[in-house]
């Protein structure tokens, strides 16, 4: 079981790609990172860019995973989305949206539930 945070994010991400790939998306970056931030996984489905934030927590803890980014955090995230395409010299109108996979674990480390949102944060 990931017992440290950084663990525990981790197991996230790999089981938010899994996920993504079973589910027909091409992974093209994981952990990209620039100097405002990161974005933990790029992807592809067909011809849209899809940016994914995953938030892994424990599933007895005070918050569940989705409800876990702040405002601030949501607002980074539309700038990194924009930080990305200007450093893969994408215009600007590049279709993209910016998802959450939210992640639940029991404490024997288990994922009890994998939710992906699509279109979680507007921008």
């Amino acid at each position: 079981m990931p017992s440290t945070r950084r663990a525990l994010g981790d197991f996230g991400e790999s089981a938010a790609r899994s996920h993504l790939t079973r589910a027909g998306y091409t992974i093209l970056a994981s952990n990209w990172r620039c100097r405002i931030g990161e974005i933990d996984l790029v992807a592809q489905q067909g011809g849209l860019l899809v940016f994914v934030e995953v938030r892994t927590r424990r599933a007895d803890g005070p918050v569940p995973p989705e409800a876990s980014l702040s405002p601030a955090k949501l607002r980074r995230l539309i700038v990194l989305a924009d930080a990305y395409l200007a450093e893969a010299d994408m215009p600007a109108h590049t279709p993209c949206r910016i998802d959450l996979v939210a992640i639940a674990i029991d404490r024997a480390g288990r994922i009890v539930r994998l939710e992906h949102i699509v279109s979680a944060v507007e921008g």
